[in-house]
């Protein structure tokens, strides 16, 4: 069915762009000229005090649905038909889900201050892509902010708060236990888990603030090269190509590709790791 609104920008159409005659086009679309002439007043002007009404009633119960609302306008003395609320409730999309905010908890600004001395702060950051038959998997990235070293490129299907706290157990065990740990907000590293391993650890987590990525600017740096000259650079089919890409360019940012910040020279020239002879590497990569 075709309602009066739709008849009325056919007619407006076929008078603007061809030219004929409002008595024909009215004609052509079954619409009185008088309806053409005179059209209804427009609904938000009309409906102005059930918009404001219904959209205070959801304003203090978000969580309420349609019936629920006109129930309350009912118990506030309005008398209008749940058909016309229905209508306009439709028409302000109050029917579709309602996103809420998760929450997360208040966060205290994280300074970016990175001595030139190993193991005060790791960041650690997660990175998504897909394989070539479609499957996602996900890079958890470890850095050392004093030299900018990438200790670890954990790439699996599934990275869960216990995997994390594994891969940091083997960092720990090769290179030493860090002062503090670099994160944001994401449930892997929120949970209970990681918060657990952390105090056994002795090391301090220190979550930045919700959108703030610049407080964790040195691993969302090093997320943009890894994922520029690794991620879109390569087609990987198996999880293992990834792997073993990854254990290559690492070694080779590390001791190989210059860094701008350092004054041109690579990670471990900038700043030497006790730990970083071929024989660590392998133990870390195993």
């Amino acid at each position: 069915m075709v309602t009066p609104s739709a008849k009325r920008q056919a007619i407006a159409l076929l008078v603007s762009e061809h030219r004929l005659p409002v008595q024909r086009a009215c004609r052509a679309v079954r619409l009185a000229r008088a309806a053409w002439y005179r059209p209804p007043p427009a609904l938000p002007r009309q409906d102005a005090a059930v918009i404001e009404a219904l959209t205070s009633v959801v304003a203090q119960h978000p969580r309420w649905g349609f019936w629920k609302c006109y129930q309350r306008l009912r118990l506030l003395g309005h008398g209008w038909n749940h058909k016309r609320v229905h209508r306009i409730y439709r028409a302000l999309r109050l029917n579709l889900p309602r996103r809420t905010r998760r929450r997360v908890p208040t966060r205290v600004r994280q300074p970016l201050a990175a001595p030139a001395a190993l193991n005060r702060t790791w960041a650690l950051d997660f990175l998504h892509d897909r394989l070539y038959d479609g499957r996602a998997f996900r890079v958890l990235t470890v850095l050392d902010e004093g030299n900018r070293e990438a200790l670890a490129l954990e790439a699996a299907t599934s990275l869960p708060s216990d995997r994390v706290a594994t891969v940091l157990d083997r960092l720990v065990a090769i290179h030493g236990r860090p002062a503090a740990l670099r994160l944001d907000n994401g449930p892997e590293f929120v949970a209970e888990a990681l918060g657990r391993w952390a105090a056994t650890q002795g090391i301090a987590l220190r979550c930045i603030q919700p959108g703030k990525p610049d407080q964790n600017a040195f691993i969302e740096r090093f997320n943009r090269t890894y994922r520029t000259e690794v991620l879109d650079a390569h087609l990987f089919a198996t999880l293992a190509e990834v792997v073993e890409v990854n254990t290559t360019w690492q070694a080779s940012y590390n001791g190989e590709r210059p860094h701008d910040s350092l004054g041109g020279v690579p990670p471990l020239m900038f700043l030497p790791r006790p730990t970083s002879s071929p024989e660590s590497r392998s133990q870390l990569s195993a």
